[in-house]
C-alpha cells in the first residue's frame, strides 16, 4: 500500500502501481540474494492487507526469528510509512525514521511511491523488494529450510494452477475491486466495481458451502489472499469504500468462513483493527477528510463458534499449528475483539 498522494484518493481515477522493486530472495541465491536467517528485516503495517499476507505467512511459517519484523504507523504524513511506534521514532535495527530512506539507499526517483510489505537488507540499510504479489510464495517455497518443523505447505506444487486461477479472481475482484470501488471518480466506474466486488463473493461464497478452504483440505496462499480483504470489509470496506450492498456479517457462509480463519492460529492474532480503521479513515482524506473513525462495528462476533469444521479439511495438513506469538508482536487490546 502506498502512502504517497493520500489526499488524492477519491479525485482522480485509481490504479494500482505495479512492483518497482522485484529482486527475489532465493533458496540458491539466483533471484538475487540468499535466504540468510536475520540478514534482512520485513517492514509492514498491520493496516495493509498486502503487508498482512506476509505477516500471516511468516508466522504460519516460523520464521519469526529468520525473518524480523518492523511494525509502521498505520498514520502515514508525508514522508508515508514512519517508525513512530519505535523509541525515539526510530527503527532500532535499521535507524531510520522512515521507510523511504531504505528506498532512497536503493534508488531515487523511483516511480511507484513508498509502500509495505518491504524487505530491506539490514547490513545495506537498502530496499530489496516491495513486491506484495512474489514475496509470499517466496516466504512458502525459497525459505523452507528455515521453516518451523511442523510448517504447512501453503503453496503445494499440485495444486499451484488451481490456486493460482483462485488468486487472479480474488485479486482483480475482491482484494483490488474495493479499492477501484472505494477510490472511483465516476458513478459508472464505482457501480461497475462494486458490482464486481459482490458478483465474485458470491461465487466465493459458493465454492465455499461445500469445502472448508478454498483450494483442497487444507490452508494454502489463497485463503491468506481473500482473508486479508475479507477482516477488513465490514470495518472499512463496507462504509469508507461503499461497497455496502451488504455487510460480511450478513453472509452466512463468508461470514463463518472468515471466523473459522480469524480464529485458526496465524491469521486473527495478527490482525489489528485499531490500527486498520485508524489509518483508512484518518489518511485517506481525499474520501474522508474529517478524518473521523467510526466506533464500530462490533468486533465479538469475530469469536462466535463458525461450525466450519463440521466440513472436515485439515487446517495444517500434516504440519502443526504455530505456536504463542512472540511477546513483542502480540496486538495490542485496542485493536482485538473484546
Amino acid at each position: 500500500m502506498g502512502g504517497d498522494g493520500n489526499s488524492a484518493y477519491g479525485h482522480k481515477t485509481f490504479s494500482r502501481s505495479r512492483s518497482h522493486f522485484r529482486d527475489r530472495i532465493t533458496a540458491d541465491g539466483q533471484g538475487g540474494r540468499p535466504v540468510e536467517a536475520g540478514r534482512y528485516r520485513l517492514v509492514v503495517s498491520r493496516a495493509c492487507p498486502w503487508a498482512s499476507r506476509a505477516v500471516i505467512s511468516r508466522r504460519l511459517l516460523g520464521l519469526e526469528e529468520a525473518l524480523p519484523m518492523a511494525v509502521a504507523d498505520p498514520i502515514q504524513d508525508d514522508r508515508s510509512w514512519r517508525f513512530t511506534l519505535d523509541p525515539d521514532g526510530r527503527d532500532p535495527v535499521l535507524g531510520i525514521r522512515y521507510l523511504s530512506e531504505a528506498y532512497d539507499r536503493r534508488e531515487t526517483g523511483y516511480p511507484g511511491g513508498v509502500s509495505v510489505p518491504a524487505v530491506v537488507d539490514v547490513p545495506s540499510g537498502r530496499l530489496v523488494t516491495n513486491d506484495y504479489q512474489q514475496l509470499t510464495l517466496d516466504l512458502a517455497t525459497e525459505w523452507t529450510a528455515l521453516h518451523r518443523a511442523g510448517a504447512p505447505d501453503l503453496y503445494p506444487a499440485e495444486r499451484r494452477d488451481e490456486i493460482d486461477a483462485v488468486m487472479a479472481e480474488v485479486y482483480r475482484d475482491v482484494n483490488n475491486g474495493v479499492y477501484r470501488a472505494g477510490f472511483a471518480t465516476h458513478q459508472k466506474e464505482y457501480e461497475e466495481a462494486c458490482t464486481a466486488v459482490f458478483r465474485r463473493l458470491e461465487l466465493l461464497g459458493e465454492r465455499l458451502a461445500g469445502q472448508r478452504y478454498l483450494v483442497g483440505d487444507t490452508l494454502t496462499e489463497a485463503d491468506i489472499r481473500l482473508f486479508t480483504t475479507l477482516v477488513r470489509f465490514d470495518p472499512v470496506y463496507h462504509g469508507h469504500f461503499k461497497c455496502n450492498r451488504w455487510k460480511l456479517a450478513e453472509h452466512p457462509v463468508l461470514w463463518a468462513y472468515a471466523r473459522d480463519l480469524f480464529q485458526t492460529p496465524g491469521f486473527g492474532d495478527t490482525v489489528d483493527f485499531d490500527h486498520i480503521k485508524r489509518h483508512y479513515y484518518q489518511v485517506h482524506t481525499g474520501i474522508n477528510p474529517t478524518g473521523i473513525v467510526p466506533l464500530g462495528p462490533d468486533l465479538a462476533g469475530w469469536l462466535s463458534p463458525h461450525r466450519r469444521e463440521q466440513l472436515g479439511g485439515r487446517p495444517f495438513g500434516d504440519g502443526t499449528p504455530p505456536g504463542p506469538v512472540p511477546p513483542g508482536e502480540r496486538v495490542a487490546a485496542a485493536g482485538r475483539p473484546a
